[in-house]
């Protein structure tokens, strides 16, 4: 049986940073993956280009975060975004600010950053283990005792690592692996479900793909509740597709829509898009009949296409039961309004999302309730520990779930390097 300090179940973002942490404190470490390479998702994320952290202030970066965000604090007290930066410029890695605070390498290339990792892991002497799938994490009465691969080989240690990712963009080796292992130790696992993921519809125009493909500027989507409450809004770019919505304000709303569902037990959740977010439904009314004042024989689906997208001005008009050949001159008081209305909150009936294989992120996970913040460590078991997105939290995507997963590795790995050490 081989013998280590600390094993690193997991060749991510976390896990990766976990075992650079663990051997950074004296440990001997073994980073175990069942794929044929390290860092797969980190290679693909940020569009292939990696986006390796947010530069916005830690109390609102964790407003990014919506699940479990204020459980980093800790996480962020030993590695914030700030040591993000300055640890992988200390390995030459230069990186650039773009829009949003978010922090690229110069290079434009996710390798750099996968190759970065895996070259400090290897100068600290850490074993990376691929093609070692783990069947099975050993527990004894007094805590972790080891792992079983599928081979039936055993490594032992004292401390552990579960690095496992979720489910989310499953190919990249994220198959929800870890959860069997954190049930074994006592943990509980709340419920799993994509996120930043595209939004479904079954209404008409999408099923008809009218709007198939278009896209939507600075505007503001909304989930909202039974009342017409908004549970969660954002604004900013989205597009119409073949089966419903996606873009990024759609994919940050779409982890709500859930919530929404399972709360008051329907099928169906209302979304509603603010075309004119910038303006009162007043200004807005005044600006669109200046327009029209000004062509008053003109019929409005003319006068307002240049204003409005004119694939959408169908549909805008029927739900306020409105004609586009009426001119201003025959303008009705009640539709007109109830247009200027449905500008303003164009709702949409949507069904739920798609499934794990196209989300970006995993919801729910292991416990938080069960992790010590301040290490990762499990408080049910001695010697285990847990780090990324395997624990129940998840942000949004532009930085903050690699934010999160770098912060919980290191943390993690730190922790279990002492720990084994003492």
């Amino acid at each position: 049986m081989k013998k280590f300090d600390v094993i690193v179940i997991g060749g991510g973002p976390s896990g990766l940073m976990a075992a650079i942490a663990a051997a950074e404190q004296g440990a001997n470490v073994a980073l175990l993956d069942k794929g044929d390479k390290l860092g797969r998702k980190l290679g693909v994320s940020g569009g292939g280009r990696c986006n390796v952290t947010n530069v916005k202030e830690i109390d609102e970066l964790i407003t990014y975060i919506p699940g479990g965000g204020r459980f980093l604090y800790s996480a962020f007290s030993l590695f914030s975004n700030r040591d993000i930066i300055a640890f992988f410029e200390n390995l030459g890695i230069a990186l650039k600010e773009e829009d949003n605070g978010r922090m690229f390498p110069v290079s434009d290339k996710a390798k750099t950053v996968v190759d970065a990792l895996i070259g400090k892991a290897r100068s600290l002497g850490v074993h990376l283990l691929v093609h070692h799938p783990v069947k099975e994490v050993l527990y004894g009465e007094e805590g972790v005792r080891g792992v079983k691969l599928l081979n039936g080989e055993q490594f032992s240690a004292s401390a552990i690592v579960i690095a496992t990712g979720g489910k989310s963009v499953p190919h990249t080796g994220s198959t929800g692996d870890g959860y069997p292992w954190a049930t074994a130790a006592g943990h509980t696992i709340t419920e799993l479900y994509p996120t930043e993921v595209p939004i479904i519809s079954k209404e008409p125009y999408i099923v008809n793909r009218e709007l198939q493909g278009l896209s939507l500027r600075d505007v503001k989507l909304s989930v909202l509740g039974p009342k017409g409450k908004a549970v969660i809004s954002h604004r900013g770019d989205m597009i119409f597709t073949h089966f419903g919505l996606s873009g990024p304000i759609a994919l940050r709303c779409s982890g709500f829509i859930r919530g929404v569902k399972k709360k008051n037990n329907v099928s169906e959740v209302t979304m509603s898009i603010d075309l004119f977010p910038d303006q009162s439904q007043g200004e807005l009314e005044q600006q669109l009949r200046c327009l029209a004042a000004n062509e008053p024989k003109k019929a409005l689906k003319n006068v307002l296409k240049g204003t409005i997208p004119e694939r959408l001005l169908p549909i805008l008009f029927e739900h306020a039961s409105l004609s586009g050949d009426t001119t201003y001159e025959q303008l009705p008081k009640d539709p007109w309004m109830a247009f200027i209305g449905v500008l303003k909150s164009f709702t949409i009936q949507v069904t739920g999302t798609r499934p794990f294989e196209e989300a970006f992120v995993t919801g729910g996970g292991v416990q938080l309730k069960e992790i010590d913040p301040k290490s990762m460590g499990s408080k049910l078991m001695p010697g285990l520990f847990f780090c990324g997105e395997v624990l129940d939290i998840h942000g949004y995507t532009g930085g903050y779930n690699i934010t999160a997963a770098f912060a919980t590795g290191y943390t993690a790995g730190y922790h279990a390097g002492m720990m084994s050490q003492q």
